[in-house]
């Protein structure tokens, strides 16, 4: 932890003393060193079943387990030091439910705040295989091969229900819901490409670059202001993500 700015060294230190805690694990762009100068501390607190939460709360408003959902759980934005530091809380034996599903190919999608295109549960799996481990000890995860055969088609059919619906709101002159709609459809190609090759995705961020659909985002610059032309619009974003026209509507079974 010599690397740690004081502070958060300090920080991982009362963490790892806790009742309960099992590890400390550095997550998000600290983790991968990919930083700027908004780029904050993110430290997973993973504990199984139960945690003695007393020694987070004397740093600032604590958000008990459960209150943020079954996947982000709960933690604390704090500052320490004059510096920002997220505390996520996680619960090892939900980790590892969630775990073994990925490892049969299986996830499901939460809504979270700050998800365009929802939350797999895969992502507990992800941040064991990329956040780094300050304290204790926790399992080294690979991508499962099963969830490269199975989630790209998964992500495809969110993909093409999405652009579909962001047809439908384009005929209505409804804009929001068409741009709404389209964007979640890059996203969720976006998850596609990345499960197809086998690399993990924590948040979409630098999601639409990491899976190279950058040239997508020159479409979302030109916006038309009238309905045909919005529909013309959603095609052409439906055609640079490679939306095959038999896919515009998953729902209908297929002639």
């Amino acid at each position: 932890m010599d690397d740690l700015p004081k502070p958060v060294a300090e920080l991982v230190k009362e963490l790892s003393a806790m009742p309960g805690t099992v590890a400390v694990a550095l997550g998000g762009s600290r983790a991968f060193g990919i930083t700027d100068a908004g780029t904050d501390w993110d430290l997973g607190l993973y504990y199984r079943d139960t945690i003695d939460l007393t020694a987070l709360a004397a740093h600032g408003t604590v958000h008990p387990p459960g209150s943020w959902g079954r996947l982000m759980n709960g933690g604390a934005w704090l500052e320490v030091g004059g510096e920002r530091v997220d505390v996520l809380l996680r619960d090892l034996t939900v980790v590892e439910h969630w775990t073994a599903r990925a490892e049969r190919g299986e996830f499901e999608l939460d809504a979270l705040l700050g998800y365009t295109a929802g939350v797999p549960t895969y992502l507990l799996t992800a941040e064991l295989a990329l956040g780094r481990v300050l304290y204790g000890t926790l399992p080294t995860m690979s991508f499962p091969p099963a969830l490269v055969a199975a989630a790209p088609d998964v992500w495809r059919f969110c993909r093409s229900f999405s652009i579909e619906y962001a047809r439908v709101h384009a005929t209505r002159g409804n804009h929001a819901g068409a741009v709404a709609q389209a964007a979640k459809a890059v996203m969720e190609e976006g998850h596609a490409v990345m499960c197809a090759q086998g690399r993990w995705v924590c948040n979409e961020k630098r999601l639409i670059d990491d899976a190279g659909l950058t040239g997508v985002q020159s479409l979302f610059g030109r916006m038309p202001s009238e309905t045909p032309e919005l529909v013309r619009w959603v095609d052409a974003v439906a055609d640079r993500l490679g939306v095959p026209p038999g896919d515009a509507m998953p729902w209908k079974p297929r002639a």
